[in-house]
């Protein structure tokens, strides 16, 4: 069951969401090669509490983290760890925080240091994905358009689209209704409504599309070892269009990234 969300939780949940966004900015000033998942984790943690919030991750169906740490092959639910990173690498980032009894969740892969252009590319157009599956996001379409929009863009490349993870919807638990896959029909699955909540993120693959679990329980990993990109952001139906509760800004800011991306998308003033 979809649970609606009033004016007044949507804007709990952008300050949980932003906190998210806020650690996802400070994680962007310290990946570099030479750091450690583990490091990165604590720095993680620390701003989440920070900002009166507490990690949404950590004990979450038991994981033993903050963060979900997921380098190279690994598309998602990877475990921090003392091994460095290195030039070249690449690292999906997926964050939670909880604050005012509200879920935020959205996620970024890095770069670290220089990487092969056709492993910046698979970045770029995962990112380029996801707003082109937010912009489906509307009064009277359904979880199948955003899907179909993710699904074409990325094929379109080449890429493989993974199926068995999804995004969600997100609310007073991490995971609510509607599941929302990178893959789809248009005109089909639930139909969106106002108040609306919900984790839009492309889990696209260098190569093949298939996926492996290993036997922690969480890492997955892609089948031919190629590089997996992540990207992740909450989105509110509001006024029948898609609002962004969270934000790359402060990743863009870190980055020296300059991009007009989220505008379309943001109704109301970056405050945190």
């Amino acid at each position: 069951m979809v649970i609606v969300k009033t004016r007044e939780e949507i804007e709990l949940m952008r300050e949980s969401a932003l906190i998210v966004s806020k650690t996802l900015g400070e994680l962007a000033k310290a990946v570099k090669p030479g750091v450690t998942t583990l490091e990165l984790d604590k720095i993680a943690e620390t701003c989440i509490r920070d900002h009166g919030a507490i990690p949404g991750f950590l004990g979450l169906y038991d994981f033993p983290n903050t963060l979900c740490m997921s380098p190279n092959a690994q598309v998602v639910h990877g475990i921090p760890n003392n091994t460095p990173l290195q030039e070249g690498d690449i690292i999906s980032i997926d964050c939670g925080a909880l604050k005012n009894d509200f879920y935020g969740d959205h996620a970024y892969t890095f770069a670290v240091g220089e990487i092969a252009p056709e492993v910046q590319k698979l970045l770029d157009v995962t990112r380029e994905s996801l707003y082109v599956g937010i912009r489906e996001f509307k009064l009277g379409n359904r979880v199948g358009d955003v899907g179909y929009a993710i699904q074409n863009y990325c094929e379109a490349h080449g890429y493989g689209v993974v199926r068995e993870l999804v995004g969600h919807g997100l609310g007073r638990k991490m995971h609510e209704d509607p599941e929302m896959p990178n893959y789809g029909k248009r005109g089909r699955g639930k139909k969106f409504i106002e108040g609306m909540v919900v984790a839009i993120e492309p889990m696209i693959n260098l190569g093949t599309q298939r996926i492996k679990q290993h036997r922690d329980g969480w890492t997955i990993t892609t089948l031919d070892n190629k590089p997996s990109a992540h990207f992740e952001h909450d989105v509110a139906l509001v006024d029948g269009k898609p609002e962004l509760l969270s934000t790359f800004a402060y990743i863009n800011q870190a980055l020296g990234i300059e991009t007009t991306e989220e505008d379309e998308f943001r109704q109301t003033a970056l405050v945190l």
